[in-house]
């Protein structure tokens, strides 16, 4: 069984009072889960939204991400404690490396073996990756062996299902995360999906959670409107038969949205 939460809150490109709303609006839905990263720029606003929530921090599941820039072994521990202080905890329940950056000039030895690091100091109870491919994640667990690494969290959608990588992932045991997994936005629209989504009296957004929730994946959508983060959080009772399954099976069309040059590796 995977220790991650399926269903959390996604904080990507939200900054300002934005993510403090969306946040604090999350927490009194019942998330108890937020997902966040160095790069983010929004820590202390996420950090701010929980502390005035009320809701107790052994209650929550916190994820952060480490920036490139602070990959070195002399800089990603301290990073992390300057992540801590900003949303005001004295641990992160998952801290993932955000980006493989083969050409950063950092060893994947090297910062895996500073992110278990953090975790032996207490910092944070879980480490993971995010966006490895198969040969990196396999370079990745020989550096710290694959059942301490807790998740990858990659780009899935019914555009982009990367069943490749997914085999591979599950085959090592390693919990799959799914990020970006409505496309921003660009499934919604699918006549497929709007099918479905009819037929189950859901909204497209909830067919395409369930599709990945019913795959075993966690997902970490975000949004800044009450009724969508209300909406989002149905996907876990929506349940898809086998027909649905398969015919959002048959919409892959390797619609990956994020591929940022230096940070990304070669895709399987």
């Amino acid at each position: 069984m995977t220790s991650i939460p399926a269903f959390g809150l996604g904080t990507f490109r939200l900054q300002g009072q934005v993510v403090i709303d969306s946040v604090r609006t999350g927490l009194e839905l019942g998330y108890r889960t937020v997902d966040t990263a160095q790069i983010y720029g929004n820590e202390a606003e996420v950090g701010e939204a929980i502390a005035a929530s009320g809701v107790r921090r052994e209650d929550l599941f916190l994820t952060t991400k480490i920036w490139v820039d602070n990959y070195a072994k002399d800089k990603l521990v301290p990073s992390l404690e300057e992540s801590l202080a900003k949303l005001r905890t004295d641990y992160v329940d998952l801290t993932l490396i955000h980006w493989p950056a083969p050409g950063n000039g950092v060893s994947i030895d090297e910062f895996m073996t500073a992110l278990a690091d953090a975790k032996a100091k207490g910092l944070t109870r879980q480490i993971g990756i995010s966006n490895f491919n198969i040969e990196l994640t396999k370079q990745a667990i020989t550096a710290v062996g694959k059942d301490a690494i807790a998740t990858n969290q990659i780009e899935l959608s019914p555009y982009l299902q990367n069943r490749k990588l997914v085999e591979f992932l599950q085959n090592e045991g390693i919990h799959v995360t799914s990020y970006m997994t409505l496309a921003y936005g660009k499934v919604l629209g699918d006549p497929v999906i709007g099918a479905i989504a009819q037929r189950h009296q859901a909204t497209p957004a909830q067919v395409a959670l369930a599709w990945a929730l019913q795959l075993g994946y966690s997902v970490i959508p975000s949004s800044t409107k009450r009724e969508n983060l209300a909406s989002n959080l149905l996907a876990q009772t929506l349940r898809l038969i086998d027909e649905d399954m398969a015919q959002i099976a048959a919409l892959e069309r390797n619609g990956r949205e994020v591929d940022p040059a230096g940070l990304a590796p070669q895709w399987d």
